[in-house]
């Protein structure tokens, strides 16, 4: 399948730079197979049914964007995914100028030197030093947000507090899960008042998400790996719930590719800890997850052609071009689609 089947044209005017306040007063558009419907995140509780299961991704955003120098040249490294106590893979900005064994200074007594490039594109980084890499971090790093964003505007105060959802609890991701964004504790107390469950996972996403598909057809494509975890427990709750004749619902594509990686033939969730790099496309059979509430994602992205997977690429490409009309907010800090495939 060729990935300019997932094109389409969105105005730059529609990308939001700032979330919408308070969160869950954010827009959502309802997809399903037969009609659209226009509602805002708030009204979720009325939206799913008792016994069905959010399942949310507790990873939380660490500063991963350094900028640095190695001799003369300025060299910038968006971390992308931790290989060790003091590892990292990461992009590297002007990368041609940084040899194996080089030493880069990212400032406020931050050092690291180049281990090894892979064939992915990235530089295995490892930090000097015995104090935790993520003091390191919270020393010189800044927090890394998508380059649609950073391209228009600087990263400030306020993006430390906005770009972490309600559910942060595991440092390690170098980018949001940001369908969560959309969640307070308001809109949580209201969830449980109408009977939906909650449960939790961790996937540190990578900052392989914002890399755009060079290649022409989808199946030449090569996922990132990012590092997952569900415990036995959360596995047993998720399974019951499907037993009982719940849906599970993914927040966020994140979540919904964990859940997948984990899941047998039959659609049993197993426990699961490591590596991750399944990449949906149509034609994929779904075997755990029964809706999935996500932003609007990017023209020819892994993600645009996740949700086409589960909703229909047709009925997708029509969900959009309401969406761009209908003046919605796209990507990261915009506004929300909630996919119900059975309706």
């Amino acid at each position: 399948m060729r990935v300019d089947c997932f094109d389409f044209a969105l105005p730059q005017e529609r990308i939001a730079l700032r979330p919408a306040s308070p969160r869950d007063a954010a827009r959502m558009l309802v997809v399903r197979a037969d009609r659209l419907e226009d509602r805002i995140v708030s009204a979720l509780p009325a939206l799913l049914r008792p016994g069905d299961m959010l399942v949310f991704n507790d990873t939380r955003v660490i500063p991963a964007q350094l900028e640095g120098r190695r001799g003369d040249a300025s060299v910038g490294a968006t971390l992308h995914k931790r290989e060790g106590p003091r590892e990292w893979r990461a992009f590297v900005r002007n990368a041609r100028r940084v040899r194996i064994g080089d030493r880069i200074d990212f400032g406020a007594g931050v050092h690291a030197v180049a281990v090894e490039k892979g064939q992915d594109g990235t530089l295995l980084l490892a930090f000097e030093g015995s104090e935790p890499v993520e003091i390191l971090l919270e020393r010189a790093g800044r927090m890394p947000l998508p380059p649609y964003i950073a391209g228009r505007r600087p990263a400030d105060a306020r993006d430390a507090e906005d770009y972490q959802t309600m559910f942060a609890r595991e440092e390690g991701a170098v980018a949001a899960p940001t369908a969560a964004l959309h969640f307070t504790p308001r809109l949580v107390e209201a969830l449980d008042a109408a009977g939906i469950l909650r449960e939790t996972l961790t996937l540190h996403v990578g900052a392989g998400t914002f890399l755009p598909v060079k290649a022409e057809d989808v199946a030449d494509h090569r996922m990132h790996a990012e590092w997952g975890r569900i415990t036995a427990a959360s596995a047993a709750r998720l399974n019951a719930v499907r037993a009982a004749g719940g849906r599970i619902v993914a927040v966020g594509t994140t979540s919904l590719r964990l859940l997948e990686s984990a899941a047998d033939e039959a659609g049993t969730v197993r426990p699961f800890e490591g590596d991750t790099a399944i990449f949906i496309t149509p034609g994929y059979r779904f075997r755990v997850i029964g809706g999935l509430l996500t932003n609007f994602h990017l023209p020819r992205s892994t993600l645009f052609m996740l949700v086409s997977a589960l909703m229909g690429l047709e009925r997708m490409q029509q969900a959009y071009a309401h969406a761009i009309e209908a003046g919605y907010r796209f990507y990261s800090y915009g506004d929300a689609t909630l996919l119900l495939p059975d309706g």
